[in-house]
């Protein structure tokens, strides 16, 4: 019968050992952009539900439709990214943009905003602009290297 029994020791030897060391060390260079792209998901979430809690969907309906369509696409954009942070860079001009459309979609959307519904907006866009600069300006560091 052949010698089945598996030996104590490390993997050093085993052919996929440094493509596998490669592929880890990738994925950790990536954590802090994972991590800030679900900062966008919790921003969609919450850009969604805006209209909801801050209480304009009655009076502004063209804006609270505005924001439940660009929080549900920030929502599942984060979460891609969040997914593939590696492939995500091309993706996070979107999402500047998202957030860019958060902070001017009040005037022009909307028909004379009040002050909580503009406050709501334009710190949820500014959180969002500020999300997808620091995830592009981590994958850009991480790309230099």
């Amino acid at each position: 019968m052949a010698d089945v029994s598996h030996r104590p020791g490390d993997i050093a030897g085993h052919p996929d050992a440094p493509e596998m060391r490669d592929r880890y060390a990738r994925m950790l260079q990536t954590r802090g952009v994972a991590a800030v792209e679900e900062l966008v998901i919790l921003a969609g979430i919450y850009a969604a539900i805006s209209a909801w809690t801050v209480h304009f969907s009655a009076t502004q309906p063209a804006l609270a439709i505005s924001n439940l369509v660009v929080g549900i696409a920030l929502a599942v954009l984060g979460l891609c990214m969040s997914m593939v942070p590696e492939r995500s860079q091309d993706l996070n001009f979107v999402v500047l943009l998202m957030g860019a459309w958060l902070i001017v979609a009040p005037w022009v959307v909307g028909s004379s905003p009040d002050t909580g519904t503009i406050l709501s907006n334009v710190i949820t866009g500014a959180c969002v602009c500020l999300f997808s600069l620091t995830a592009g300006g981590l994958l850009m560091t991480k790309q230099r290297t």
